[in-house]
């Protein structure tokens, strides 16, 4: 099959009829042999992660916020309970298996071996689901995100995540997932925009914070989320990935055990690494903008699901609840990988 991304184009996915037959962990390793890739495993085991990762529990909320602050992102322990976690894996689970049905040679939609949930689905989230839902309102998230924005009127955007396969050998670019407003092949992305030039987005307080639950530990070989501490408020340019220096390719939050949530600034620079582990390394997200701030937001959350809410979840959720049936599934493309994403980056 050619895989029509690299001349950007929308994949001809094909359709895998033994996915069913076949368990989570070994759905990887498609493209190239795992013992090929002991030594670059040895190298990372002794040489990522970040030095002096701060790991905090959920009721140690000024600190949660402070490292926010200061690096764009935090890790809490303990952000789910063992049958939350349970609940979340078998979703995952579940999930990945569906979309994988779509995507015999692993093609991706982030690039071969590794997927968004909510650019494959067809709603753009994950939240008609109730396992997603259910990371809406969270007692150990919920005061952190508080203290992070500064008040509990912020809004639940929705919740997609990703995950990486077994035989995800590549890096990812590093990126950030919201900017200025910009226009890119006759599109307009983004919202803000000073017309004199004076701010960016990055001068701004956190607009918006993405929560990434960890179903596995995170571990130096399994395709662990690597972090530029700092960067959030940067206007310095991304390096190519040809040009990174190798201690931000080193740069992952790691070690990091499962029922943990990664909550992150999405300005901040971040990217995928490379899963050389026989375990899928999935981490779903619920996704939230500060009380002021606003971009499109789908409405991709059933009311029956939105019913169920606490009121405080319920009062977030007011923008992305449904009026009337939504067409969930997934896009026969998976939504395609970005150019940014793609190997020639």
């Amino acid at each position: 099959m050619t895989n029509q991304r690299e001349h950007g184009k929308s994949a001809t996915l094909t359709a895998d009829s033994e996915v069913a037959n076949i368990t989570l962990n070994d759905l990887g390793w498609r493209n190239g042999d795992s013992t090929a890739f002991q030594q670059q495993r040895s190298y990372l085991e002794q040489n990522a992660g970040i030095k002096g990762l701060a790991l905090v529990e959920p009721q140690e909320i000024e600190k949660a916020r402070d490292l926010f602050y200061r690096d764009g992102f935090v890790v809490v322990l303990n952000a789910l309970t063992s049958g939350q976690l349970g609940s979340m894996r078998a979703a995952c689970d579940r999930t990945i298996h569906d979309m994988l049905s779509l995507d015999k040679n692993r093609v991706g939609n982030r690039g071969s071996h590794r997927y968004s949930f909510g650019s494959a689905s067809k709603t753009g989230h994950m939240m008609h689901e109730p396992e997603w839902t259910a990371l809406i309102d969270l007692p150990t998230v919920t005061p952190i995100l508080t203290a992070i924005f500064d008040s509990s009127d912020y809004i639940a955007r929705g919740g997609g995540g990703d995950f990486c396969l077994p035989g995800a050998t590549e890096y990812q670019q590093l990126h950030y997932d919201i900017s200025d407003r910009t226009t890119l092949g006759g599109r307009e992305f983004g919202t803000f925009f000073d017309p004199a030039g004076r701010i960016s987005l990055r001068d701004l307080p956190c607009p918006y914070v993405c929560c990434n639950f960890l179903m596995v530990d995170f571990t130096a070989t399994n395709g662990p989320t690597r972090q530029i501490p700092g960067t959030q408020n940067s206007h310095a340019r991304i390096p190519r990935l040809a040009d990174e220096p190798e201690w931000m390719k080193l740069s992952t939050v790691c070690p990091a055990p499962a029922g943990s949530v990664l909550i992150r600034d999405p300005r901040a620079w971040h990217g995928g690494t490379p899963n050389l582990s026989n375990e899928v390394r999935a981490i779903p997200n619920a996704e939230f903008y500060a009380p002021w701030f606003r971009e499109p937001m789908p409405r991709s959350m059933p009311e029956v699901l939105y019913s169920q809410l606490s009121k405080h979840g319920q009062h977030i959720a007011r923008y992305i609840v449904a009026d009337g049936e939504l067409d969930t599934g997934f896009r026969e493309d998976l939504g395609t990988t970005p150019k940014v994403f793609k190997k020639s980056n």
